[in-house]
């Protein structure tokens, strides 16, 4: 058991640190609660994407911009509108490029699922989700009251919110796995 008051990098209680970036950039406490999205739930697809086990979802493992390369996410990924990060997914659905042409952008409920509510800064599996940056994500959830915005997860320490639709924020693509 971890000392109380202790951090470590997700994903190194249970395999060691495969990227060292991780434990410099995510401080993760499990003194009192163990890891939300450890790393055992995923299986690695070996080409830039990932399955949650629990879930059943395919994520691409890099945001919209970034490039699976020698296994991390390389360059910075794109902020866009929402209507850009729409057309983005079915661009790369189009073009085959993912391997297969459903992506989509996910529901609040699964984009919050692969939250690390255990680690600060970003709030995010960094063995999963090499070089993801505490910025706020599309979802496709629309707020109820106003279509015209649509909610986003902060991967930093703003949690959720509603952003207006032209505003640019981050993306990841997921598809069902089932």
């Amino acid at each position: 058991m971890l000392p109380m008051g202790a951090a470590v990098a997700v994903g190194c209680l249970l395999s060691p640190c495969s990227h060292p970036a991780a434990a410099e950039r995510s401080d993760c406490d499990t003194s009192t609660y163990p890891l939300s999205s450890p790393t055992s739930r995923f299986e690695d697809g070996g080409d830039g994407t990932v399955t949650d086990k629990q879930s059943k979802l395919m994520w691409m493992r890099c945001a919209v911009g970034q490039r699976w390369r020698d296994g991390v996410c390389a360059g910075q990924s794109s902020a866009l509108s929402w209507s850009d990060a729409v057309e983005a997914a079915q661009r790369i659905n189009k073009s085959g490029q993912f391997f297969y042409s459903d992506w989509r952008l996910p529901q609040l409920p699964e984009l919050a699922s692969i939250a690390e509510r255990q680690c600060k800064s970003p709030r995010i599996n960094l063995d999963i989700f090499p070089n993801t940056e505490a910025k706020s994500f599309w979802s496709a959830t629309s707020r109820p009251a106003d279509a015209a915005f649509a909610f986003v997860l902060s991967f930093g320490p703003d949690g959720v919110s509603y952003a207006n639709r032209g505003e640019q924020h981050d993306v990841r693509l997921v598809r069902s796995a089932r």
